[in-house]
This record gives C-alpha cells, structure tokens and sequence, in this order.
C-alpha cells in the first residue's frame, strides 16, 4: 500500500493542552472546497484522509472537488464509514453471516481469525420487545421477561457474537432503540483515533441510521450484506449525490409540532423526488430547530426518499453534546477541529446546490399521515373528511371499498364486564412509539401534558383500546417521572412498556380477543394512530387497515376520542365526570407550558447516569453461559440460528463468464409501492403460512412462533416467509396473500411452493415489479429470501436505493423499465417465459434485451441494467459481495 500522497495536509491543532492532528481541506488551496455542500466536504476529507491510491485514489478527491459538475455525471466514489450501527433484527443475520464465513474461510484454507470487524461496530438490541402486556404496572417487567423467553437463542448467539469478534460491542436488551442510543451516546461527533481527528460518519442495518444527520455525523442506512462487507473493511462504493438545499425559514407556530413539521417535509420532498440524493438543511430557521427537532426530520429521511436528509453542525449541536453528558474535551476539540476545516455551519458561506426547496416553519399545522403510506399528509382539521373518502375510494393507498350499505356497522363487545361499540374509524391502537418522536422531549412532554389535562378534566381512554408507552432510552422515562407527567400517563393507560421499537416495527402483540373477533368476524376498518414513522398495511397490526402517524399528543388525542372519525374542531373529546363536554382546545399545551417543563427537567445528569448503566446489562443477560469458541457450534435442532447455504459450495474464484438466464418464469407480478414489509415481513407468522408449517414439522407450538424479525438468524423460516405478507397483492393470483400461480401446471400455490416446483424442474424465476419496488426498512432477508427462492432477476419500474444495492449484493440482477413503460403498459401477464443476457462486456447502465414468449408470439423490450458501479459487477461476477469480500480476505490470509 503506497503512502498517503495528502500527508502534506497533515497539521497539528492544540485543545485543552492536548495537540491532536488532523489533515487540512482548506490547505487544499482549492477554491471549489468553498462552493461544496457541508455533507459533500464529510466524503471528500474520508478519501483525503484514506488515499493510497489503490482503494481510494486521488482521482476520487478531484470528483468530489469537482462535484458541481461531477455529480450530474453518476460518478463512483469510494466512502469508508467510520464505525457501522445495527440493530437485532438486521444485526443478528450480519453476524450468523461473519460466523458463516469464518466457516468457510477455515475449509478455504484460511486463518478464521481474519474474519474480524475492522472498524468499530456498535449492535444495540432494541427489535425483540412485544406489547404483550399493557396498561398495568408490571407491563414492563412482564414484556421484557417475554422478550427474553422468546429470543433466548439469539441472545446467546449475540453475546457470543461479542466474544468471539473484536471490535464487536453488544448494547444489552433493555437500553433503548438503537438510533436514540446512537444520538445520545454512542455518536463521537468527531473520531480522536490515538490523536488523529476526523470526522464521525457510520453506515447502519437500518433505513432510520440517518437520524444521527440531525446530530451533522454523515450516515445512513445500507442493507445487512453491505454492513458486512464495510465491517471487513471493504470501502462502500457509491454514486456521487446530487445535494438538494432546503431552506426552512420563520418559526413553528400556535399547535404545530416537530411532527407535524417533518410529515409535511416528507410530502414534500416525495413530490420532488429526492431518491438517491442528498438532502442539505440550511436558513435562519434552521436555527430555530432544536437539536431533537432536526433529528426528527432527518431520521425521516427514508419516508422522503433521500439517502439522508443532513444538517451542518452548529452552536444548537454543541449545546445537545453538553446536554447529553458528552466530555468538556470532547466538545472542545470537535469544535475547534471542525472549525478549522470549515465543516461548522457557516450561515455567510455561498454552497452550491443541485436544487432548492423553501418552506417557511409558521406554515405547518397539526397533521398526521396515512392510511397507508407515511407520504400521504393529511391535515387533523381535515381527517375525518380524508378518512370518510377512503372508505368509499377503490382499494389502494387512500382506499378501503368498503361497500356503501355497510358504512355505518357497528359491533357490541363486552369487555371486562362493560359494554362498548367498534365502529368503522375506531381506534383500537394506540402507542407513543418508535425513535422518531420518542427522542424528542418537547414532544414527549407535550403528550403527558394533555394526559395530565385530560386526568383533571375527567376523562379516560376506553380500556379495550390497546395503549402503550415504549420510550427510545431510558432517559425519557427519567424526565417523565421527575417531572410528574408519567403518573397522568399512567392514569389514563400509556405506561411504560418497554424500551425498544416496538408498535411500529410490528411488535403490536394481539388485540383483546373480543376485539380481535370483532374486527375480524365483520370486516371493520379499524385503525391505529402511532408516533411511528411506518404505516404501511399490515405493520402495525393485520387487523388495523387504517393506521395514521401522528405527533405524541396526538395519539392521546385519538386515544382518549376513542375513533379517527370524528372533527376534532367541532366535535369533542368527551364529557367528565359533571357531564362538561372536553374539546381538543382544553386539552392542548402551548409552547410555553412544553418549554417549561423542558427546562426544569430534562438534564445533562440524567443521560450521564442512565447510560453509565448500558454496557452493564440486566441480571438476565449477565447470566448467560456462551461458548467459548472462535467458530460456532451450530445446532440444527434450532429454529432461529441456522448455518446459512450461501457459502457451503463456494469455490476460491469468481466466475468471469455471465450465464444467460434462460425462460424464465415470473414467481410474482407486482405493483407500485411493494415495500420490504411485502417481501420480508417482520411482523407475526401467520400460522396458516409457510414458514408455520416449517415450525410446526419441528414441534414448536403456534404460541411459541414469535415474529419473522426474530427468526431472521434463521434461513430456513426466512425463505418461507419472503413474500409473505398477507397483504401483499400478485396480479398471477388476482387476490391478497402470499400465493402465485405455478403457470405451467396453472395451479394456485404458496410463494414457496411454487418456488420449490420451479427450483425442481430448474426453471429461473424472475419477479415483475412497478415504481418504488422495495422501499421501506432496509432489509436484507428482502434480497436474500429472493435469492434463495430461485430469483434471478427483478425487473421493476424504479428501485428504493437500499434495496436495489441488496440485490446486487446477493447476485440477483435489478432492471429497470424504460421511463413510462412497466409490465401493465408493454401488455405483460406474467404467463410469459423470459430470457435475459447480459453479454460478454457488462457496463453499469447498459440497455439489455429481454426476450418474452408467450401466448401471442415473441417479443422483446429494452430494460435498463442497474449496477450502478463498476465494483457492482465485480461483485455481481463473484455471486454477490461477501463472496467477493471472502475471496479478497482468503487470498490476503495465505
């Protein structure tokens, strides 16, 4: 490896009487550094700073100083992250994946022990938690024993997982949710490694990784299979972004909340069309976000589309570092350091921008957003109107057809010896939930200020109504019991019921049976409200089609209304105990009554002494006896850590010869929005499913199924439940569900099923898709679950960023229909066969031929290969990255 040729930028800065070093852009004496984005200047000082002209070369320095024009071009760049974040439910495969490689690496002929994380990588365990219990006071402690129950297997490989890999730290159950954990402790702001200070930057297993952005530390979401390769040191290679500026003017005004704020922003950027791009907040109202506040909307970033949605760091960022108990030096050197390389916000500066969107803060009213899609705004004046149009409107985003006679059903129940009556519009969940909202106090304070109001105005939430309080860390919890507003909470049945994400990844746990029957039994569009930031169908629960995303006020709003059709502006809440009718106006804070409490109470001591605690652990996890082995003993007895098959056969060299894929068949035929959810549920296993007859052959109980998100260590359940979704709609089988038409035979089969008479015959099979194909969570199980289907191909109308990257990863080829042509419009049934070949000389972008036959003769269309990169076919040649990543590491190890 050749010396850095930037060393002579290398220069010494002095903070608190120690001397740190760092390498200088400025000293670049390049006037285009002034012009460039802040988050552009973050990626052009890591290929400064990592130049050797092998991995990084000073010709990627140049495109990124020349990146007016560059970025308009589709230029590759090399990004090294700093560190890498996951969460359990995408952390537990990427480390059954690193063990699964150091099994292959050991029958390769190489030393396992070279299978190692190469950079810091923090996995907080935040997505095993249900709401199993709720609104009783051992909720908490009764959830978190479930938790450990359930998921005893995949803590036991995680805490061996801590052991066996260096550099690998494990955040206990119990802590929080990861992008909170991330915010307020484990972010460094700026890296001091033995002196040398850099910038923070990190690459997450989960799309909501750019919630640290807020805390301006470059990062974002990637699949599993990415993370892994960055972990083993491989340089994530991208396209150089194109930098949206969006300028906030004014201040929040009246009602409205950060929430609200950060849904509109998400409207707005979808309209726009930010996919693939940066998105760079500047303007005096930035200055009138707190730093919670702009977290908010950055960890949003995957709902508008962008890869991140950044903010620069600034004197409010600083002041959050203090806040959250950050060292003085820390602090200190952070400032001076990116003060130096004018990485701190400098409101006189002229950056260039490829685009620009304004939005003036004292326009945003109180809203929430769905029934479906966190995109789809509604303003709270106007919900019960939204919500009486979906009821009627075709089935889709804004629709339920719910015919017209059956629109005022109504349902008795009794429960727990009271009378009650479900209605169309009823609420039946409601969760302050999720790390979107349950990291900002202002809003958290403001939801027990209406509970504290609506307790001293008589009123009470319906008790069949599922509610529940799951903060990001521990420190909510802190500053809503110090300062009284827990006990109202309480009261009217948000207690706390575990720290982790929890409603709004799915972990909803049932309804009241009574409900559940209910809902089921007459077909009721009964609904959720949730501070979460995903509302896609069947999510939250599969019995609530309409779920809505709202500020944390407002889920007590809705909870205490007991239904979404209802208008809040004229209609009230309730009556007390007198008989005084309650209106939302009663019960809603100012902003000043919100900043009070905020001042009084949450305190820089309280994140100091919550999180001396982390690295502690529980009793029950302390306990935990692991083996002591540099390979893992698997078990194949178990049903949620299972050896995977991607390297059992694997051979020492790429294969430099592109087969052709040969008529195919389309497994799937799907339509716009197909979101991870639909391809890789994380949610309940439903027990009429594939992957519950799998479990069923292996005797476990129906009770004992748990979710799809905890069997994701396990490959076996996970190839069962791609494609699962019971609301996933196939145009092959004309009807919601996991099932396809086997088109030679004609027969209707499951997913897998088909798949398996597919895989018999080798016959390749190839999924047709719309726009937005895989949006949502990153999730790798939604490329790998494919791919061990038989996928070979996805050909869709245009890719969410994360998931076209995973498919390239596991080999599978993402093409892409030219612009206003899709399956529907060139006359595709999916009863076609299919053939595709690449060609001898592959380059990123390429047309490619597809061939179809079928019932009216042959023909053909152009698709649009999308490998982006050159790495991406190097990659695609070895069958997929890791394979990529263990061949580089095997040859190095000899």
């Amino acid at each position: 490896m050749s010396q850095n040729p930037y060393d002579r930028l290398l220069k010494s800065v002095e903070v608190s009487g120690e001397t740190f070093k760092y390498y200088s852009l400025p000293d670049l004496n390049d006037s285009r550094y002034d012009e460039l984005p802040y988050s552009i200047r973050v990626l052009l000082e890591g290929c400064v700073r990592n130049c050797d002209n092998f991995s990084v070369k000073e010709s990627d320095v140049e495109n990124i100083l020349n990146w007016v024009k560059t970025s308009r071009e589709s230029i590759e760049i090399p990004f090294n992250p700093a560190r890498v974040l996951m969460q359990d439910f995408t952390g537990v495969p990427a480390v059954v994946d690193l063990a699964a490689l150091r099994d292959a690496m050991k029958r390769l002929g190489g030393n396992p022990k070279n299978i190692n994380p190469l950079v810091p990588v923090d996995l907080v365990i935040d997505h095993s938690v249900q709401v199993d219990a709720f609104r009783s006071k051992e909720a908490l402690e009764f959830n978190q024993e479930k938790e450990f129950e359930r998921n005893y297997e995949r803590f036991k490989f995680l805490k061996w997982g801590s052991k066996a890999f260096e550099g690998l730290t494990i955040v206990p159950p119990g802590s929080g949710i990861v992008h909170q954990v991330n915010l307020e402790y484990l972010a460094r702001g700026v890296f001091n490694n033995n002196g040398l200070l850099y910038p923070d930057s990190v690459v997450g297993t989960d799309s909501h990784t750019t919630m640290i952005n807020g805390l301006g530390v470059l990062g974002w979401g990637v699949g599993g299979i990415e993370a892994e390769a960055a972990m083993l040191g491989q340089p994530i290679s991208m396209v150089l972004p194109l930098v949206v500026g969006y300028k906030l003017t004014g201040k929040l005004q009246g009602t409205a909340t950060s929430t609200d704020l950060v849904l509109t922003i998400t409207q707005n950027l979808r309209k726009l069309g930010v996919v693939g791009k940066f998105v760079e907040f500047y303007g005096e109202g930035v200055e009138a976000l707190t730093l919670a506040d702009r977290a908010t909307i950055s960890n949003m970033s995957p709902e508008y589309g962008a890869t991140m949605g950044f903010f620069p760091v600034d004197d409010q960022t600083l002041k959050y570092l203090r806040q959250t108990g950050r060292p003085e030096l820390n602090v200190n050197y952070i400032e001076s350091y990116l003060k130096k390389q004018k990485l701190f916000l400098d409101h006189s500066s002229k950056v260039s921008y490829s685009q620009t969107l304004e939005l003036d803060l004292s326009s945003i009213v109180p809203c929430l957003a769905g029934p479906k899609r966190p995109q789809d705004r509604v303003a709270q004046s106007d919900l019960q109107r939204d919500f009486k149009a979906c009821m009627s409107a075709p089935r889709g985003f804004k629709g339920f057809e719910v015919p017209h006679d059956h629109f005022g059903a109504q349902v008795n129940i009794e429960y727990k010896g009271q009378n009650y009556t479900l209605k169309h519009g009823s609420v039946v969940i409601a969760a302050i939930t999720s790390c979107t909202n349950t990291s900002n106090p202002s809003v958290m304070i403001a939801a027990g200020l209406v509970a504290k109001k609506a307790v001293e105005l008589g009123l009470d939430v319906p008790p069949y109504l599922k509610t529940s309080l799951s903060p990001g860390s521990g420190v909510v919890s802190e500053y809503l019991t110090r300062s009284g507003l827990q006990k109202s909470l309480d009261q009217i049945g948000f207690q706390v019921v575990g720290y982790g994400c929890m409603t709004c990844i799915g972990n909803s746990g049932e309804l009241p049976d009574v409900v559940h029957q209910a809902i089921a039994d007459n077909q009721m569009v009964c609904a959720s409200v949730l501070s979460g930031n995903r509302n896609f169908e069947a999510r939250v629960h599969p019995l609530t089609q309409a779920n809505y995303l709202a500020s944390p006020p407002l889920v007590v709003v809705y909870a205490l209304a007991g239904t979404v059709d209802i208008d809040l502006q004229t209609q009230p809440l309730g009556t007390n105990k007198d008989g005084k009718q309650v209106f939302l106006r009663d019960v809603w804070p100012t902003h000043e009554e919100i900043n009070a409490v905020m001042d009084q109470f949450v305190k820089p001591d309280m994140f100091t002494s919550v999180y001396d605690k982390i690295n502690k652990g529980t009793p029950e996890w302390n306990s935990m006896q692991t083996p002591d082995t540099q390979l893992y003993p698997w078990d194949e007895q178990s049903t949620y850590i299972h050896n995977p098959p991607y390297f059992l056969t694997l051979g020492t060299e790429a294969n430099e010869t592109v087969e052709p894929i040969r008529d195919a068949r389309v497994l799937l035929n799907l339509g716009d929005s197909i979101t991870t959810d639909h391809i890789s549920p994380a949610g309940n296993i439903s027990a009429k499913s594939s992957a519950a007859e799998f479990l069923s052959s292996k005797g476990v109980d129906r009770k004992d199924f748990n979710t799809y998100g905890a069997r994701r260590g396990n490959d076996e359940v996970m190839v069962r439940g791609t494609f699962a979704n019971v609301r996933l709609l196939n145009k092959l089988a004309g009807k919601p569900g996991p099932q396809t038409i086997h088109v030679p035979s004609g027969e209707l089969l499951s997913i897998y099923d088909a798949s398996a008479r597919y895989k018999a015959d080798n016959v390749p099979v190839i999924v047709l898709g719309g726009e937005e194909y895989g949006s949502g969570s990153s999730r790798d199980w939604a490329a790998k679950g494919p791919f061990l289907l038989g996928v070979k191909a996805v050909i869709a109308q245009s890719f969410e960023r994360i998931h076209r990257s995973n498919l390239v990863g596991m080999g599978i080829i993402p093409l892409q229909f030219k612009k206003g042509e899709g399956a529907d419009q060139l006359g595709l049934t999916g009863k076609e066969t299919y053939s595709i070949d690449l060609g001898s000389d592959i380059k990123p972008g390429q047309n490619v031929s597809v061939k179809v036959k079928g019932e009216a003769g042959e023909k053909s269309f152009d698709a649009v290969l999308r490998f982006d990169t050159e790495v991406e076919l190097v990659y695609y040649k070895n069958g997929g990255i890791l394979n990529y990543v263990l061949r580089n590491l095997l040859k190095n190890s000899k």
